[in-house]
């Protein structure tokens, strides 16, 4: 079946990230009627098991290249909304484990659709990945609730939602509109409009964002658009730059307030 093109084309199939990752970019899915780019990430870990964030589309070819890096073994669904291939990867492999944040299978069922998963994603790394893998649960709003990822041998995080970063040239131009107005172009890549609007908690939030940069990640692997082959830190103070301005300042206001003391104290 033929599919519309997304701009990163080939589809379906494997490309190298680093040492022990890789990434799929899948065909475009619907939202709200709109196409979007859809991307998995696939992370071999030290037992040689197969570990799955986001499965895209799965075709009979993308299983024969899997099969030469090993078996699939953990199948990642890290939000709500990034589960539509997920059943299809659970017949093809039946013996793998598939686990979610809480909120997946009730955003399923309301779609119609009985969503089997073993494990829920909670704070630490779980077992099968400990000390390979790090991970967090990150719940912006009351609406979005996302598990991240940090590979630590690639020094590569992956996030799904948090952050989009549409290239204009890329998308249809009925969907540019939107682009824009959320904020998701490439030109600020960042997290989408309906989240950030929406934000409950936001120290939160912050910290959160900060555990993110302390785990000094090289690269970062997105869902949607532009994925960010380097510089990663930066992307992540720029994208969130408007959500931890305010600490941000409240970090430079005390380091001036430390200094003006040891200055008067010298001056005594």
């Amino acid at each position: 079946m033929s599919q519309a093109p997304t701009g990163y084309e080939p589809l379906n199939t494997l490309k190298p990230v680093a040492r022990d990752i890789w990434l799929i970019d899948g065909p475009a899915v619907r939202y709200y009627g709109l196409p979007y780019s859809t991307r998995a990430s696939v992370v071999r870990l030290d037992n040689g098991d197969l570990w799955v964030h986001s499965p895209t589309q799965l075709t009979d070819d993308l299983r024969d290249e899997l099969k030469v890096h090993g078996p699939v073994r953990h199948l990642i669904a890290p939000n709500q909304l990034h589960y539509t291939h997920l059943t299809e990867w659970q017949v093809a492999y039946p013996d793998a484990v598939t686990w979610a944040p809480p909120g997946v299978v009730e955003r399923a069922a309301q779609k119609g659709l009985n969503l089997n998963i073993d494990h829920a994603l909670g704070a630490p790394a779980e077992t099968p990945w400990d000390g390979q893998i790090d991970q967090m649960i990150v719940e912006p709003s009351k609406t979005h609730r996302e598990a991240v990822f940090c590979h630590r041998v690639s020094d590569t995080l992956i996030v799904t939602d948090l952050i989009q970063s549409f290239e204009t040239a890329k998308v249809p131009a009925r969907m540019r509109p939107y682009v824009w107005i959320t904020g998701v172009d490439d030109s600020d890549g960042k997290m989408p409009a309906h989240i950030r609007w929406r934000i409950k908690k936001k120290d939160v939030l912050v910290d959160c964002i900060d555990r993110m940069i302390k785990w000094r990640p090289r690269r970062i692997i997105l869902a949607h658009g532009r994925w960010y082959t380097n510089n990663a830190v930066f992307e992540l103070e720029r994208a969130f730059r408007r959500i931890v301005s305010d600490r941000r300042w409240d970090e430079v206001s005390k380091k001036m307030d430390r200094e003006k003391e040891r200055e008067n104290a010298r001056d005594r």
